[in-house]
């Protein structure tokens, strides 16, 4: 097996989850810089790739896959030594494809919503966009009520999905102190996660750092334009 090209920035949570889900597969990854900022996303080479010009997007020996959620499922079909990512019985596999929907429309989603507006938007805070993040906590903590993770007793491609959104959301106000499950399972993650600390935490605080530049420079528009 060569080296699979990954083209990410560490501030996106997407992208560490597929970087996490490699680390946890032994599969070796060749991560390349897409920078989003200087408009590398948008060049043709780049475009036969993805036309969506987002990121993650892998290259496989010549085979382009973009979403994040569809190159876990595809590392762990591919390359998994066993089924515990994603397992093959269909029930099982279902809950863990639940979860990840979950994650995808109900969680993460909203607080991509809320971020956009916070950082390009007429202001950096909107009070609804705001709660409609907060909302899916209680879910997620009555998810983890009877189990370590989010579908049962081991780790799965779920929980590292969730894991890149959860940590971000957590980094930058929303508070999960008061969801017991939550903290238990974020704990449980970390130390399933092998240089967990590389692999999302330097991320998570990329994505802080952006966090605060950016809602700052909305900050000083505002009273700019008031």
């Amino acid at each position: 097996m060569g080296r699979i090209d990954l083209y990410y920035m560490p501030f996106s949570p997407p992208c560490r989850a597929v970087i996490m889900t490699a680390k946890l597969l032994e599969v070796d990854i060749n991560l390349k810089f897409a920078d989003l900022f200087k408009g590398e996303q948008k060049t043709p080479e780049f475009l036969k790739m993805n036309s969506l010009h987002t990121i993650p997007v892998i290259d496989d020996d010549g085979f382009f896959l973009y979403e994040s959620r569809a190159i876990l499922r595809y590392l762990a079909n591919k390359y998994g030594k066993d089924d515990s990512l994603y397992p093959k019985d269909p029930q099982k596999r279902a809950l863990v494809d639940q979860a990840l929907d979950f994650d995808m429309n109900t969680f993460y989603q909203p607080f991509f919503d809320y971020w956009i507006y916070c950082m390009i938007g007429p202001a950096p805070h909107d009070e609804e966009r705001f709660q409609k993040v907060s909302k899916s906590f209680p879910i997620i903590d009555d998810m983890l009520k009877k189990s370590d993770f989010v579908t049962g007793k081991n780790i799965s491609l779920a929980d590292i999905s969730l894991l890149a959104g959860v940590s971000s959301v957590h980094a930058v106000g929303f508070d999960i102190a008061k969801y017991p499950n939550i903290v238990r399972w974020f704990a449980n993650c970390k130390h399933a996660v092998p240089d967990y600390q590389e692999l999302n935490e330097n991320g998570v605080q990329d994505f802080k750092n952006l966090w605060d530049r950016l809602k700052e420079k909305q900050k000083t528009k505002v009273k700019t334009n008031s």
